[in-house]
């Protein structure tokens, strides 16, 4: 609640931050609260919705939210369509205030208890200390780096790369919020365990995989061929994306001790933060430097992350009675 809170108030401040110092100050704070209040939600979504729940737990939250997203979206154009100084603070104002209620909303929710404190000669971070679910959560930032593709990557290629009008961007960046809207709690299933979300895992990797192949075959092509490879492109990632984070989940949640669940997804969720830091440059150089063959490589990338998380599951779910009792195996 107080995380939700604290990023509402430094969202609001960004319409009023004037220098760049109080301008760091700002993203910084806003930052922090983002992503420890990330952490502590998915681990009370884990200890509140235990095994395969959990998972379409989280499913029906992405739907929920790629609906605000797109009316947060809306938002967006209308101010953009204003263009005043007015209609960008209040944006700024909206969105933090809608964060500041929402964190009100959080006192409606159960009471957890805490969990206990690490035993004498316990580590205190036992997560940095299981050696499998910190190999899974290096392949799935690797894996996450397709996030950033289709909002770097694809910008890039499409305007220096290609004849297809920009407009595409957009069309592509829709076309996967709303997917995601609809589609995304069905293709969560089937997903909910350790052994199953790895499968999901490799199946929505050969996926993305096989789309980045799609883009770049782009390169030099025509104009009408384009668009229609881009929005086939866009079709698959948005499948590959659904698959692989139902996936995802299962393992992350089903791998963590249920008595660990806020520190080992605090720990899973620094998959997207290492994507969010290494991909921009690597996608630059990759997709846009070298072409269409760095669209080959960057798909092997994705392809071999993919295909590995089947084996760390499994070796995962073989050690946990040495790291704590799996929360979901199947």
């Amino acid at each position: 609640r107080d995380l939700t809170v604290v990023t509402g108030v430094a969202t609001a401040c960004l319409a009023v931050a004037r220098s760049f110092g109080a301008l760091l100050v700002v993203i910084t704070v806003l930052g922090a609260a983002q992503m420890a209040g990330n952490a502590v939600r998915n681990g009370y979504i884990a200890r509140i919705a235990p095994g395969g729940s959990g998972v379409r737990f989280k499913a029906y939250l992405r739907a929920v939210t790629n609906v605000a997203m797109t009316f947060g979206a809306l938002l967006g154009g209308i101010a953009l369509w204003i263009d005043r100084p007015w209609a960008y603070v209040a944006v700024f104002l909206l969105d933090g205030s809608t964060s500041v209620f929402t964190g009100l909303l959080f006192q409606r929710l159960p009471h957890l208890p805490g969990v206990p404190t690490p035993g004498e000669g316990e580590p205190r971070l036992g997560v940095v200390r299981d050696p499998p679910y910190v190999v899974a959560t290096l392949l799935t930032g690797v894996l996450f780096m397709h996030f950033v593709v289709l909002e770097i990557g694809i910008p890039l290629w499409i305007s220096e790369h290609t004849s297809a009008p920009t407009a595409m961007v957009a069309i592509l960046l829709g076309l996967n919020t709303i997917a995601v809207a609809i589609f995304q709690v069905r293709l969560s299933r089937g997903a909910e365990g350790v052994t199953s979300g790895a499968r999901a895992v490799a199946r929505g990797g050969v996926l993305i995989a096989a789309s980045f192949v799609l883009v770049g075959l782009t390169d030099g092509a025509a104009r009408d061929v384009t668009i229609a490879v881009l929005f086939l492109y866009g079709c698959v990632h948005v499948v590959g994306e659904m698959v692989s984070s139902s996936g995802q989940w299962g393992v992350s949640m089903g791998l963590a001790p249920v008595e660990r669940q806020g520190q080992y997804q605090g720990f899973a969720g620094l998959a997207f933060s290492l994507s969010r830091v290494a991909a921009p440059t690597l996608i630059t150089t990759l997709c846009i430097g070298w072409g269409r063959p760095g669209w080959f490589v960057l798909a092997g990338l994705i392809l071999a992350a993919s295909l590995l998380m089947r084996p760390v599951a499994a070796w995962g779910l073989a050690t946990r009675e040495r790291y704590g009792a799996a929360s979901a195996t199947g």
